[in-house]
């Protein structure tokens, strides 16, 4: 009470007619308030009401970030440990170096020895080759020396006009020696042609000589090899062959040379 009469106390004077406002203004109101007590009973009606209204901002805004789905944190791994780089000295350089060389040389030595084994191994094989191919031409030699041979055999032999056998393994045109029957040939002809002895016994002379081609003994080339031991029958059996003409062989000639064993047991 004491505050409202010194805030009167400090008030400006009353206006004059200020009842006469008041009623007024009171009398003003309830019309006003019974006119919408009226209006809104008359129209019970429900309005919809469209608003538009634009916001305005004294100063510009940027809008926040979109909403980003993050994944959960894996728990971050243990850390490893780096080993501290240190600084190579002229030793280390040195060493490594060497190892270097001494690498590059076994290497080249392994090379060299890889090429000397292949080398040895190329030569070995066409060395091989070279022995193989003298055996076969050692061969084939061998045999077109024996062709030859046999060739000039034959033709030694003048297979065309020789007189001996088929199987012969002679190497003259004609046998020179008598055949296995020539015995016999002149065993018949001194017993056609008798030599003149009378002695007893039976001895026997082995003479050598050389006939013509007409069977007569030449007589220069008459030789006793081995005498019989009796005068009488030697020198009947040389007078008969100083005298004779022999038979021919199975050939048709006389051998050239003849060794004769001649007995008075053979005629």
């Amino acid at each position: 009470m004491h505050a409202l009469t010194d805030r009167l106390e400090f008030a400006p004077p009353p206006t004059p007619g200020m009842v006469r406002s008041m009623g007024l203004a009171l009398l003003a109101h309830a019309f006003l308030l019974a006119a919408l007590t009226l209006g809104v009973q008359w129209k019970r009606e429900t309005l919809t009401v469209t608003a538009e209204a634009e916001l305005w901002s004294a100063l510009p805004q940027q809008a926040a970030p979109k909403l980003v789905e993050v994944a959960p944190e894996l728990p971050a791994p243990p850390p490893v440990a780096v080993p501290l780089e240190q600084t190579p000295t002229k030793f280390d350089i040195a060493l490594e170096r060497e190892k270097q060389r001494l690498k590059a040389e076994t290497l080249t030595q392994q090379k060299k020895r890889l090429q000397d084994k292949q080398a040895a191994l190329d030569k070995k094989k066409l060395e091989q080759e070279k022995q193989r191919k003298e055996a076969l031409q050692a061969q084939q030699d061998a045999k077109r020396l024996d062709a030859m041979r046999q060739e000039n055999l034959k033709r030694m032999n003048g297979l065309a006009g020789a007189s001996g056998v088929q199987d012969s393994t002679g190497t003259t045109l004609q046998s020179t020696g008598p055949s296995a029957s020539y015995s016999g040939r002149i065993a018949a002809y001194f017993r056609a042609h008798r030599i003149g002895y009378l002695g007893a016994g039976n001895p026997r002379i082995v003479v050598r000589f050389s006939t013509s081609p007409d069977g007569t003994v030449i007589g220069n080339s008459l030789k006793v090899v081995s005498s019989s031991g009796v005068k009488a029958w030697d020198d009947a059996v040389l007078r008969a062959l100083e005298i004779a003409v022999l038979p021919r062989d199975t050939d048709g000639r006389v051998p050239p040379d003849l060794e004769l064993g001649l007995s008075p047991n053979n005629f």
